[in-house]
């Protein structure tokens, strides 16, 4: 049991002395706060391509990395917000924006969900005013009605 023990303590101090090994750590040199601020925004603002559910700024793939060695570049050789922007969705496609533009194909994207539900609510208006899909129950004859008196008498005896 102690060697269990010494193993697992072992195995402890390793993770907590390779962990923050691993963690990558850059820093940049800004000319301005104000380019500070924006690097940070953008990079909030770009998503991942290899890791996809990351922006660019918590994730620690290596093109995370370029991407952003690639912002701080650019801010610094004063490119605007959205000359970056535009820069990465002509590389990696609109998807690599954590909010794609309202505008062209990624609109589809928006209006896709609204549309689908605006039809799901139409066709349910329409059932509820038609009497939804319940069938009325036939009437039965007099003939029919003492039959089935008949039956249900039969079956209680």
């Amino acid at each position: 049991m102690s060697a269990l023990r010494a193993l697992f303590a072992g195995l402890l101090a390793w993770t907590l002395l390779v962990a923050p090994v691993s963690a990558v750590i850059e820093t940049y040199e800004f000319s301005s706060p104000e380019l500070e601020k924006r690097y940070h925004r953008l990079s909030q603002e770009l998503r991942c391509p290899k890791c996809q559910n990351q922006n660019i700024a918590d994730s620690n793939a290596p093109i995370s990395q370029d991407l952003r060695q690639l912002v701080y570049q650019q801010l610094e050789a004063g490119a605007s917000d959205d000359a970056i922007l535009d820069d990465m969705v002509r590389r990696y496609g609109e998807f690599v924006r954590y909010r794609p533009d309202t505008e062209g194909a990624a609109l589809w994207l928006w209006l896709a969900p609204v549309a689908l539900l605006g039809t799901g609510l139409v066709v349910l208006v329409l059932m509820l005013r038609r009497g939804g899909a319940v069938a009325e129950a036939p009437v039965l004859s007099d003939e029919d009605r003492e039959r089935l008196d008949k039956l249900i008498a039969e079956d209680d005896q």
